[in-house]
């Protein structure tokens, strides 16, 4: 490993890889990073670049891209959520009047889940990206 590496990390030493940051593309960076933020309850770090952060708190952070010369090709992103601002993330959906669904296809609007013994919600963002909460993480085969 170079040894500069990890230089300015020794407060959180990487012992597996892990995701730091992933680039949203979007038509209006500012748009899509205030949407995302308001929805989770969440600040807009200062410019970096081109890119406008969102920090998620777990060391990992959206970093939104504005795309303009094509069109934006829709993702998942899927945020983990406290139990107990669910409701509160649910009421800012509805006071932006932004649709959910308690599935991936958007099929069952105003309804939320109840996978994994947790609850749920699916949402398009401004670029139609397609966002979800959830208060359980899905419970994978080992």
């Amino acid at each position: 490993m170079p040894q500069d590496q990890n230089q300015g990390h020794e407060d959180h030493p990487v012992t597996v890889a892990q995701l730091n940051h992933t680039v949203v593309h979007a038509t209006d960076r500012r748009l899509s990073a205030e949407f995302i933020a308001t929805i989770l309850g969440l600040d807009i770090g200062a410019p970096f670049g081109p890119f406008l952060p969102v920090d998620l708190g777990n060391h990992v952070t959206l970093d939104f891209y504005e795309k303009r010369d094509e069109p934006i090709q829709s993702q998942h992103y899927a945020f983990l959520v406290p139990d107990e601002q669910f409701d509160a993330m649910i009421a800012r959906l509805e006071a932006a009047a932004v649709t959910y669904y308690a599935d991936p296809n958007h099929t069952e609007p105003g309804r939320i889940n109840h996978l994994f013994g947790g609850r749920g919600a699916y949402f398009a963002d401004p670029d139609r990206h397609n966002m979800e909460i959830m208060t359980r993480p899905y419970a994978r085969p080992r």
